[in-house]
Formats: C-alpha cells, sequence, structure tokens
C-alpha cells in the first residue's frame, strides 16, 4: 500500500487542537492524502467549536464522539472505546494526536491498542510537575507513539534524554506559529 493509499486519523477534541491541527489538514489536501478528523467533542459548544473549522475553512469532522465534560479517567475511558470503534472500522495506518488533552492520551492508546502506527505532534514538551494531568498525558502519548514531532531543540534533547531513539524524534516547529500565518487575514 502507498502512502497516498494508506489513511491518517486526526484526532481532536478542543478549540487549541482545531487551530493547531489546521496546518497539518491542510498539508494532507495539498498533498492528496486520503486522512478523516475525529472529533472527540471534549470542547462542543458549537459557537465555540464549529465556527473553527468554517473560520479555517477545515472540511467538517468525519466523526464526532460528543464526549463533552466528564471526569478525566471516566472521559479517557469512554473515549478510548469510541475511539478504537473508529478504527476498526476505518483501519487508519497512522493516528496524529497533538498536545496534552485527554483526547490526545485516549487517542494514542486506541491507536496504539487498533494496530495503528501513532504520530505525536508537541512531543517532547515537559513541565516536570506530575501533579498537573497534562504532564501525565504528554508522558504517556510519547510512549505510546512510534513517530515524534517535536517543535523546539529543547523538547528534542529532553526526548533523547529519555531514552527514545533519534529515529523516532522528528523537528518540525510550531503548528500554532503555521496556524498563525495561514490565518493571519483570517484573524485580521
Amino acid at each position: 500500500m502507498s502512502a497516498q493509499d494508506s489513511l491518517i486519523a486526526i484526532v481532536l477534541g478542543t478549540r487549541p487542537e482545531i487551530i493547531k491541527c489546521s496546518p497539518v489538514i491542510d498539508e494532507c489536501e495539498k498533498r492528496h492524502l486520503r486522512y478523516i478528523v475525529v472529533h472527540t467533542g471534549q470542547h462542543y459548544s458549537a459557537e465555540l467549536d464549529a465556527v473553527f473549522f468554517r473560520d479555517l475553512a477545515l472540511r467538517s469532522p468525519a466523526y464526532n464522539l460528543g464526549v463533552g465534560s466528564m471526569e478525566a479517567g471516566v472521559m479517557i475511558g469512554t473515549l478510548v472505546t469510541k475511539l478504537s470503534d473508529v478504527f476498526i472500522r476505518e483501519k487508519p495506518q497512522i493516528v496524529l494526536v497533538q498536545g496534552d488533552t485527554n483526547s490526545v492520551l485516549a487517542g494514542a492508546l486506541a491507536a496504539n491498542k487498533c494496530g495503528a502506527l501513532v504520530g505525536h505532534i508537541e512531543a517532547g514538551l515537559r513541565s516536570f510537575d506530575r501533579s498537573m494531568p497534562e504532564e501525565i498525558n504528554r508522558i504517556a502519548t510519547d510512549a505510546l507513539s512510534d513517530f515524534l514531532f517535536v517543535p523546539t531543540d529543547n523538547a528534542r534533547k529532553q526526548l533523547v534524554k529519555e531514552g527514545f531513539g533519534a529515529e523516532r524524534v522528528f523537528m518540525v516547529g510550531n503548528t500554532v506559529v503555521d496556524a498563525l500565518q495561514r490565518n493571519l487575514e483570517v484573524a485580521k
């Protein structure tokens, strides 16, 4: 199967993830890659959610899981189940997740358990404060990922320090900068 035939699943669930994934989605479009967007619904207000898809000129998600607000452990468990159902049906070769939310961790875990490769955008970032739920999500997602897409050299160095092989780590820059440049006119 060629790269053009492979299916990419992009999992996002929050407004910042929509914005930060918009350049990745745009690049998939430009390269005519097969992809689907799976929206977990972690942020679910239509006026603060669907508007981003419209204003950023992104096609609507193929799936909206509508998870809404719930306790973190219950949310992650629910999302792993719902995402697994999608991945079993769609059979993506790679699942891309971005950041450090519950949707990101659930996406990485479900993809890993369903046999898909995992790519973590914004990998290697650390606060070194394990009392932060996001820190645990970052560490666990990096551990589950086959491809670690880092925004900075410090993030790359952190992953190397943690024992990740250099062949898994890719310096790609920060997608929020790409999103800003891509959407400067929209922002104005």
